[in-house]
Order: structure tokens, then C-alpha cells, then sequence
């Protein structure tokens, strides 16, 4: 089905599946599937889930589909079971032994466009791979954002990154001996190393003062995670100290990302190509951006039952890794291109909104040359994509155009919250201004082994607020949109 056709119903994505996949679903017995059946379940949430919204209008079904979808709704429920069983036995087969899922006899000359997808993917060195599923996937947005510095010999920091992100974990979870052994960790390497981090810094001596007061947290934390240990499970004691806990990591946390921030080199630009001079581009750096977003009516959000006058999201624009689609995202911005839109899409498994109101599917303005416009005008961005160990990101073309498919790349999908290009399915260079939030579900979309990763450019993550994009629904409206930080890195065409 293409995008924006209108009557003819798909499941369960408000008609951008790609498939059917009610058939598929009835065909898999649980947790017993071959390939095709696996392959065509994995595509129904593929890339036409993220094509651009043409004019917000829904798809709509016949009276007499309607009819018939009533008389079957038990059995699509207990379908829909089977059809998640299903994807999250697929992850975890592809996670365990993912060279031994495809046999070649298989994919050889098949007619299925995804299951030859899934042949250079399995291939693929397991080293250079993404994040598998589950637990194993990082999830945290900040962290993500930290991994994604261009820091060269970072080795060190790296050590010292998984140290204090660990004690975070552990301190969730109330392994609290593991946390005050990890705080331990963190003393010492600080005591050790404090001296090299400082001397990879462009400023040593700002440096000095960051990691002297993340050293200066670590007492109060190992107090606080040992005065928790005295405490009944459960208790209100308990939750005071964990909480206390909790707050002093997270300030540990920003200051270690302060201190990354620092070892960037100076003057260091994500390289770009001349071709794209022409478009607006983020260099040297990150931007900060908020929404506040308003429900019709002035009705609240109501998040796990606590209930909140607007929803109020932050996210970080990384300019190191997406330039061309960060650069033209805060362009928007700031042009107040997103002031006062709604949002045209919110199923569950992504919130997408950019699509301005009249023909044009995106925003109408100069053309880049290399990229040229829309049918209606439109003002469109090529596919960026940026793979973990490259100079630089490459253009016009997916992952899987390059032979690399299965490849992890500097920003994954793999938080809640994620922000990704909108496009059409078979149009790498049609984004414009649409794009979406996705709703990350580890088991369901697992970094690496999806349709996501090197296909769409993920450009940046909400980092504060993003549990409010789960009572973000269709017609809430973003009364307010701007950037906060990193605009003096924003470069506008000559």
C-alpha cells in the first residue's frame, strides 16, 4: 500500500503497514515459525510506518470491513499475542545466533526484497553490530548522546563512562552493594587519571574543576547508598535515601558529560560535502530544543495517573552526527515552523508531526541544488546516515543501498524518544520537515535488528520529559517551539 492511500484498510498502523498482517499472524503457531513467516511479521513495521503523513488525512475502511473486522475482533486479539510472541522470539533468535538463523538456501534468489535484506544483515561482523535486545540494549538517551562524541583515543573515559553509568543501574535496581563497589571503581579511577582526562581536554583547567567535583559527589553518594542499606526494603527511608541517591548520580552524570564535551577537539566539524552547502547545517556541536505541547481544550496529560497541565520535552540536536537533518530541524525551529502544529500521528508506536497545513507535504522553500524540491515546493533534505566508525556521515542512500546493512551506527534507535527523518518508503532524499518520536520497545524494535537503524536518520533524543509522549495523542498542539542552546551553531546558506 502506498502512502496517504486512503481506503484500503492495513493493520495495526493506521494505514502505514506495509502488509497485511493479519495472515501472517494466523499462520504462526506460538513460538514456532519459519523465515518468510518471521521476515514478512519483522516488515510490517517497517520503513512505510515512518513515510510522511500526506496532509494528516487517516486511512479509512468500508462499512462492510468494519462489519467484518467486528465479527473477528476476539480473534485478532488473540492474533495480535501471537503475532508479539512471535517478533519477540524473532528478536531473541536473531540476538543468540543471528549467522545461523539464515540458511543460504533460503534467501538465494528469493523474491522477498526483505529476506535478501536480512542476508547482508546477518553477515555482518558481530563486533561492528548494534545492540541487541532486551536488557542488553542501551536505552539511555544521555548515554547514547556521550557514546556519540567524536572523542579520539577514548578509550579511558569509555572505562570510566561504563563505571559510573553501571552504578546508575545498580542503584535502580537496588543492587547496593554493587553500586557502592562501582562508586569505589569510580574514586580510584578519578584519583589515577584525573591528571590524562584533563590534559585531553581543549581546556585542561576547566577540566580540573569538573572532575574535582565529581569527586566531590562520590562521599555524599557512598554515604547515602550505605545509610540505605540499614533500611527495611520498601520503607519510606528506604525510598528518601534512593531517591537522594538518585539525584546526586544524575549530577555526577552531567558533569561526566561535560567533561566528554570537553574532549572533543577544537574546531572539530562533522565533514559534509560541498554539495550541501546550500541547506541550513548544524557544525561543531549540539543544540538544545523544547516543546510545550497543549491538549485540546486544555485538558491534562495524564501520565501513570498523575495528571499534568501541558507536556514539556527537551531534547539534545547532535550535530556531530546528523548536521544536514540537526541543521535543518533547528532551522525550522526557529523559523517557528512548528509553533502552533499538531500533531498528525500517534499509534502507539511512533508520534509524528511536520506536516503543514495546504498541499505541500512538507516545508515549502529554497532548494537545495543537489537535492532539488518537492512536487509542491517542498524544501528536501537527503538521507543522512552516519555508521559507527566512518570519517563522516554518508548521503543519499540507506545502509542497506551500501552493502553495510546490519552495521550499528553512531546513534541507534534504541531509546524512548528517539527522533527520526520522515520519508517516503522508496525515496531516501524526500524528507522534509516531517518527523517522528519513536515509542522504543526493546523486545519489539530492538536496536540494530530493525528497519530503523541506517535507514532513517535518527538526529537527536528527548532527554527530559520524553514519558509524556505516552499521553501525546493526535491534534495535541505544540504552542511552543525554540531553540535554548546551540544556535550560534547553526549555519544558514550564503
Amino acid at each position: 500500500n502506498k502512502p496517504g492511500d486512503k481506503d484500503t484498510p492495513l493493520f495495526p498502523y493506521q494505514g502505514r503497514c506495509c502488509c497485511d498482517c493479519r495472515s501472517t499472524y494466523k499462520a504462526l503457531p506460538i513460538m514456532k515459525f519459519n523465515l518468510s513467516s518471521a521476515a514478512v511479521l519483522a516488515s510490517c513495521s517497517s520503513s512505510l510506518a515512518f513515510a510522511p503523513i500526506n496532509n494528516g488525512a487517516p486511512a479509512r475502511s468500508t462499512t462492510s470491513e468494519l462489519n467484518a473486522e467486528k465479527k473477528s475482533i476476539f480473534q485478532n486479539i488473540e492474533d495480535l499475542v501471537k503475532g508479539a510472541v512471535a517478533t519477540t522470539a524473532l528478536a531473541g533468535a536473531i540476538w543468540a545466533a543471528p549467522s545461523a538463523f539464515v540458511a543460504s538456501d533460503q534467501v538465494q534468489g528469493s523474491s522477498n526484497p526483505f529476506l535478501n535484506e536480512i542476508t547482508s544483515s546477518v553477515v555482518a561482523d558481530a563486533k561492528e553490530m548494534a545492540s541487541g535486545s532486551g536488557s542488553r540494549v542501551n536505552k539511555d538517551a544521555e548515554s547514547l548522546l556521550r557514546y556519540g562524541l567524536p572523542i579520539p583515543k577514548d578509550k579511558e573515559i569509555r572505562k570510566l563512562q561504563v563505571v559510573i553509568e553501571e552504578v546508575r543501574q545498580d542503584i535502580s535496581t537496588k543492587r547496593k552493594a554493587a553500586a557502592i563497589d562501582g562508586i569505589k571503581k569510580t574514586r580510584s579511577t578519578l584519583k589515577s587519571k584525573s591528571n590524562d582526562f584533563a590534559n585531553m581536554c581543549r581546556e585542561p583547567a576547566a577540566c580540573s574543576a569538573t572532575l574535582a567535583e565529581m569527586g566531590s559527589l562520590l562521599d555524599p553518594l557512598d554515604s547515602t547508598m550505605k545509610d540505605s542499606q540499614t533500611f527495611f526494603n520498601g520503607s519510606d527511608q528506604e525510598r528518601a535515601a534512593q531517591d537522594k541517591a538518585y539525584n546526586l548520580h544524575n549530577k555526577l552524570q552531567k558533569l561526566l558529560t561535560q567533561l566528554e564535551e570537553q574532549m572533543v577537539p577544537a574546531g572539530y566539524v562533522t565533514p559534509v560535502p560541498d554539495d550541501y552547502n546550500d541547506l541550513p547545517q548544524l557544525k561543531g556541536g549540539r543544540a538544545t530544543v523544547e516543546f510545550v505541547l497543549n491538549k485540546p481544550g486544555n485538558a491534562p496529560f495524564d501520565i501513570e495517573g498523575v495528571n499534568f497541565p501541558e507536556a514539556k520535552l527537551t531534547m539534545i540536536i547532535d550535530g556531530y552526527t546528523a548536521p544536514v537533518t540537526g541543521g535543518n530541524f533547528v532551522d525550522l525551529v526557529n523559523k517557528g515552523f512548528y509553533t502552533n502544529m499538531a500533531i498528525q500521528r500517534s499509534d502507539g508506536f511512533v508520534v509524528q508531526t511536520g506536516d503543514p497545513d495546504g498541499p505541500a507535504d512538507g516545508y515549502v522553500g529554497t532548494p537545495s541544488k543537489s537535492v532539488g524540491k518537492g512536487k509542491h515546493g517542498e524544501r528536501l533534505i537527503p538521507s543522512e546516515i552516519f555508521v559507527k566508525g566512518d570519517k563522516g556521515p554518508f548521503y543519499e542512500t540507506t545502509i542497506e543501498d551500501e552493502g553495510r546493512g546490519g552495521q550499528a551506527t553512531v546513534l541507534p534507535f534504541s531509546s524512548y524518544g528517539a527522533m527520526g527523518w520522515a520519508r517516503e518508503e522508496y525515496d531516501a532524499n524526500s524528507g522534509s520537515s516531517q518527523f517522528f518520536w519513536l515509542l522504543f520497545d526493546s523486545d519489539l524494535t530492538p536496536a540494530g535488528k530493525n528497519v530503523l537503524d541506517g535507514r532513517y536518520p535518527c538526529f537527536g533524543y528527548v532527554v527530559e520529559g520524553a514519558d509524556f509522549l505516552r499521553d501525546v495523542k493526535e491534534d495535541d498542539i505544540i504552542v511552543s517551539a525554540k531553540v535554548t542552546n546551540g544556535l550560534d551553531k547553526l549555519v544558514l546558506p550564503k
